[in-house]
C-alpha cells in the first residue's frame, strides 16, 4: 500500500500550486492585522492606510501615522511589512510613510469613530 494513513484516511502529498499574483484586496485585508497599539484598532479602520500598489510579486504600502512623533511608528512599519510578506506570492514589500495629506479623525471608518467617541 502506498502512502501513510492518518486519522482521516490516506495522506496525500502536498503540492503548492501557483495561485497567481497578490491582489490589492489581499493586501488591504492583511493590513487589518496591523494595530495601532495606542488606539487599539487596525490601521485600515483608523484611516492610516493610504494606498497599496501591487506590481506582480512586489507590493508598496503607503501609510501615515496619527502624528509625526508617534512612538509606535517603527512597530507599525515592521508589522505592515511582516503581514504583507505573509501573503502568498509576495516577494518584496516596501512601505512609505507620508504625512501628505495629514491624518485627521475624518479618515476613520464610521465604526472607529463610534468606538473612539468621534462624531
Amino acid at each position: 500500500m502506498s502512502g501513510r494513513s492518518g486519522l482521516f484516511g490516506p495522506r496525500r502529498a502536498r503540492f503548492d500550486y501557483p495561485r497567481g499574483m497578490p491582489t490589492r484586496e489581499e493586501v488591504v485585508e492583511a493590513l487589518r492585522g496591523v494595530e495601532d497599539p495606542e488606539l487599539g484598532m487596525d490601521i485600515v479602520e483608523l484611516g492610516l492606510f493610504y494606498d497599496a500598489e501591487v506590481e506582480g510579486p512586489n507590493v508598496k504600502v503607503t501609510y501615515t501615522l496619527t502624528s509625526m512623533g508617534c512612538p509606535a511608528g517603527q512597530m507599525i512599519q515592521e508589522d505592515i511589512e511582516r503581514v504583507v510578506h505573509e501573503i502568498p506570492d509576495v516577494e518584496q514589500v516596501s512601505s512609505e510613510l507620508t504625512f501628505e495629506p495629514p491624518w485627521t479623525p475624518d479618515r476613520m471608518s464610521d465604526d472607529a469613530k463610534f468606538i473612539l467617541g468621534f462624531g
